[in-house]
């Protein structure tokens, strides 16, 4: 669905799994991210009320999943930690146009935000299907859902505000991109780690 070039190596799930602590501390401030991101994608988009509307309801459901991860770690007794830098974000940070006009800017951010959907939606079926944890195992079934409806509206959004052809030409530039990212990570207790 995402046309990843690069998926999760399976061995990344024993990782996390030998520190599920640290894996939903960073899966917690990940959400909360989300949520500020889509946030400020509203703060450029005040004239398209129902694009609004749809990121609010995505920053509430992205702030809900904090809460959720969040309520796991309190119940199993484990510390939530301050928030984390996340390099592979910060890399495709890098990646979004400079300069250009505020729509070409618009539409790569909602690429941007696809762009994590998708990767976070991947790490979490590998999650689902390599973890023994029962509990997480259900949990991130739901989430990988989530993440994946959100990928499709923030797609979406790019090429309502976007030339289709260039937005689609677009995607596939970070599909590259970040494929080029993704060799570096897989390798520790974080979601895009």
């Amino acid at each position: 669905m995402f046309k990843l070039k690069l998926p999760t190596d399976p061995r990344w799930a024993n990782i996390a799994e030998g520190n599920i602590e640290e894996i939903l501390t960073d899966h917690a401030w990940c959400e909360q991210k989300a949520a500020t991101n889509a946030i400020g994608l509203i703060t450029m988009l005040p004239e398209y009320q129902e694009i609004v509307t749809e990121l609010l309801a995505i920053a509430q459901e992205e702030l809900e999943h904090f809460r959720q991860v969040h309520e796991i770690i309190k119940k199993r007794g484990y510390t939530f930690g301050r928030t984390r830098k996340d390099d592979y974000v910060n890399e495709l940070v890098n990646f979004i146009q400079k300069g250009g006009n505020r729509d070409d800017l618009i539409v790569d951010k909602m690429l941007f935000a696809a762009m994590i959907e998708a990767r976070s939606c991947e790490r979490f079926k590998v999650l689902t299907e390599n973890i023994k944890d029962e509990e997480l195992k259900t949990f991130y079934r739901e989430l990988m859902i989530s993440e994946a409806n959100h990928y499709t509206t923030f797609i979406g959004f790019a090429r309502q505000l976007g030339d289709e052809e260039k937005v689609n030409k677009r995607w596939e530039e970070w599909l590259e991109y970040e494929a080029k990212v993704i060799q570096s990570y897989g390798k520790g207790e974080t979601i895009h780690g």
